[in-house]
């Protein structure tokens, strides 16, 4: 499982999911996606976008998590739940 930590990077940073919007020029429902780890599919100019943004690498907002992980159990269920 890929799990997007968005959200932790902009935290880092104090930038909002508005001011990222804004200078990637990406949709906010976009980044209110990548940011809450909703996306299903990821463009990859988009990632790089952010990531020229945010100064960072896609390590830095973005993880993999082996399937039979307890957290990826966990991100499961909270999906399927939506």
């Amino acid at each position: 499982m890929i799990k997007i930590t968005l959200s932790t990077k902009l935290g880092e940073l104090q930038m909002s999911q508005a001011q990222l919007a804004r200078i990637t020029h990406i949709r906010p429902a976009t980044i209110y996606e990548l940011y809450h780890n909703y996306a299903e599919r990821i463009n990859v100019n988009q990632m790089n976008a952010i990531c020229v943004a945010l100064e960072c690498r896609l390590d830095e907002i973005m993880v993999f998590i082996p399937d039979d992980s307890d957290e990826a159990r966990k991100l499961q269920a909270a999906k399927d739940m939506r």
